[in-house]
């Protein structure tokens, strides 16, 4: 466990602390006051309402439009099933950057609704509350789902023959077993839209600003570190707080219920009313995740061939980095394309390692201490990634720690995020390794690395590989540190697409299209490899 405690400790708790720290200090001395004075602010309070309504809507919005889904894939046996479940999970591995680009691409000024009806929903809180469910309906999906689908059917069938109806037998037998995992992702849902950034960024303009968007406007544009530094405090009591009730819903729902194959639980649809709930999940996966992620291919491609017409003008335009004039950029912003994938596979290196020692920890040890490291884990997906970034330069800038120039930093920052992953992927499976194995190898005289290399590894392969997945998705999506950190001349994929975003013109709207396109086809073609090698689909995500 030593080696995920110093990472930690370094990479996220210092930084942390650290520009906390520079926020609330003056001549030395805490200045706790500047807590009460911050929120105490009419524009500060209205950021904390905003955050703290929209990712309530969220959370409401996308159980309304996912639980259907979830019981479609929990018990319904249909062609392409497989094919469907990897396409609605694509946007949740997209950085949320895309997300953005897709829906303006979409609702946007000159978007398909725009050219259509005439109707725009950019700079409006239904844009946000859209994207927010498109990237998290996979998360309802596949945790209450992969619940759902282990549930005997024969217990509310036994309460029907009982005399209760079909919705009595679902409320008193079904819905009290799936709560748990309501709860859980619901709380996983609210966690990732409270703490909202590329998406509130993109879409929201300057009327809206959730706590993430907030604290990036006092750090970077206003230089109000005490600002930040309270905002900052606020986010990570409310990230704590979810996650401690995240985890007790957790182990609720591993030592409530008796589960069953799910293999034994899926039909074919029967009747009028289960094929229309089938078309219904279909038409919603069409508009709802397609939809935006097509146009945001079609925009990519179109007006790009001259006359109006269709062509790669945009995707050659990314070759050079004064393209149309611009000086956006002080290198070609394919560029990106390399320095993604570098950066993305160091980060995945750097993520399998500390989270799998973490993991492997977290196995074979018990007890309160143990428990709180593994909330700890989660907190990066939670805790201000603007802030860890920003903290990054102004620590990290000293001998024996002297990183601020160094390309390293971005991989740190990406591995941060991809480390949970890992984690959560991984642990389940070292959970079910049988100890007598281990012990059996120990009395035959293997050291403890080789009976780990002898015995685990054989058994996790495959879970290291979609943990590898994971962290590399998530590797090269992240922004919120990436925007800090990242050279100018050597821009991750993210942080290229809202450069080009931010300007004016056609051809950077274009570009940023083109960008988009080909970040969101790398994580799609990650996700489905994991998809055809991953086995347990029990609701981990």
């Amino acid at each position: 466990m030593a080696v995920p405690v110093a990472f930690f400790a370094v990479f996220f708790a210092y930084p942390v602390t650290a520009i906390v720290g520079r926020g609330l200090k003056a001549g030395g001395d805490w200045q706790f006051g500047r807590i009460g004075d911050v929120l105490s602010r009419p524009d500060i309070l209205d950021v904390l309402w905003f955050t703290t309504w929209q990712a309530l809507a969220s959370t409401a919005l996308t159980l309304l439009i996912a639980l259907p889904g979830a019981y479609v894939f929990a018990r319904f046996d249909f062609p392409g099933k497989q094919v469907l479940r990897a396409v609605v999970t694509v946007p949740f591995v997209l950085p949320t950057v895309v997300v953005g680009t897709a829906f303006l691409a979409l609702l946007g000024r000159g978007g398909l609704l725009d050219e259509l009806w005439g109707v725009r929903l950019d700079t409006t809180v239904w844009a946000i509350l859209l994207a927010h469910v498109f990237f998290n309906y996979a998360v309802v999906v596949r945790t209450v789902g992969g619940l759902w689908s282990q549930l005997d059917p024969r217990q509310e069938e036994a309460a029907r023959v009982l005399g209760a109806g079909r919705f009595a037998a679902f409320r008193r037998v079904t819905l009290p077993a799936l709560a748990p995992a309501v709860a859980a992702a619901a709380l996983m849902v609210f966690l990732f839209t409270f703490t909202s950034f590329g998406v509130v960024q993109i879409l929201g303009g300057p009327a809206y600003s959730t706590l993430e968007v907030e604290i990036y406007r006092q750090t970077a544009q206003l230089l109000d570190l005490p600002t930040a530094a309270v905002l900052t405090l606020v986010q990570f009591a409310a990230v704590g707080g979810i996650l401690a009730v995240h985890a007790a819903t957790v182990r609720r729902r591993e030592r409530a219920l008796k589960l069953v194959d799910p293999a034994q639980t899926s039909r074919r649809p029967r009747g009028a009313g289960q094929w229309a709930l089938l078309g219904g999940v279909l038409l919603t996966a069409l508009l709802l995740i397609l939809l935006p992620l097509g146009v945001l291919v079609e925009r990519s491609f179109d007006g790009a061939g001259g006359a109006g017409g269709y062509g790669f003008g945009y995707y050659r335009a990314l070759q050079s980095a004064g393209a149309g004039g611009s000086s956006t950029f002080l290198v070609p912003p394919l560029e990106a394309v390399g320095n993604s994938l570098r950066y993305a596979l160091v980060a995945t290196f750097i993520a399998l390692v500390v989270g799998g020692l973490a993991a492997a920890a977290l196995t074979r040890r018990a007890g309160r201490l143990v428990r709180g490291f593994d909330a700890l884990l989660m907190l990066p997906l939670g805790v201000s990634a603007v802030t860890v970034g920003f903290g990054f330069l102004i620590t990290l800038d000293q001998p024996p720690l002297d990183l601020r120039t160094s390309w390293i930093l971005v991989p740190l920052a990406q591995a941060l995020v991809g480390v949970p992953f890992v984690v959560r992927t991984m642990l389940p499976v070292l959970r079910a390794v049988d100890e007598r194995l281990r012990e059996a190898a120990a009395v035959l005289g293997a050291s403890p690395l080789r009976a780990w290399r002898e015995v685990d590894l054989p058994l996790v392969r495959r879970a290291v590989l979609v943990a590898a997945g994971f962290a590399f998705a998530v590797s090269l999506g992240e922004f919120g540190a990436t925007v800090f950190i990242a050279r100018p001349d050597n821009p991750t994929l993210p942080v290229a697409v809202a450069r080009l975003l931010g300007r004016s013109g056609e051809l950077n709207y274009g570009q940023a299209m083109a960008l988009s396109t080909i970040l969101m086809l790398v994580c799609a073609v990650s996700l489905l490899l994991l998809e055809r090698i991953r086995t347990d689909r029990s609701g981990e995500f």
